[in-house]
C-alpha cells in the first residue's frame, strides 16, 4: 500500500480527569503507531472497518465499528489505527486521565 495521510484530529475537552478529541479518518489515513497511556472509551459518529496494526510492519486486521456502538480499551494499548476502506470513518475518543473532581 502507498503512504497513508494523517489522520485528523479535533481537541474538544480537555480536563485534568478526561480528554475528549474527535478522529476522523479519510480513506488512506493513520494515527501512526502510539500507545494509551490512559483508558479509553471510542464512541463511533460514523462507522466503518478500519484496520489495526498492532506493531511496526504488522500487515493488519480489519476492525468493524459501528456508529453508535461505544467500546473501551485498557492503557497500554500499542496500535496504529488506519482506514484503508472507501469511506470516511469517525469516532470521539474519550481518555480517562484520573478520578473525576469531587462536587
Amino acid at each position: 500500500m502507498s503512504k497513508r495521510s494523517a489522520a485528523i484530529s479535533e481537541l474538544q475537552i480537555s480536563e485534568t480527569h478526561l480528554r475528549a478529541t474527535l478522529w476522523r479518518f479519510p480513506p488512506g489515513s493513520e494515527t501512526g503507531s502510539h500507545r494509551h497511556e490512559a483508558a479509553y472509551v471510542v464512541v463511533p459518529v460514523k462507522g466503518g472497518t478500519l484496520t489495526v496494526e498492532n506493531r511496526p510492519g504488522d500487515s493488519g486486521s480489519p476492525y468493524p465499528i459501528e456508529t453508535g456502538k461505544s467500546y473501551t480499551r485498557p492503557a497500554g494499548v500499542e496500535h496504529n489505527i488506519a482506514n484503508d476502506s472507501d469511506e470516511e470513518i469517525a469516532f470521539v475518543e474519550v481518555e480517562l486521565l484520573a478520578s473525576p473532581p469531587s462536587t
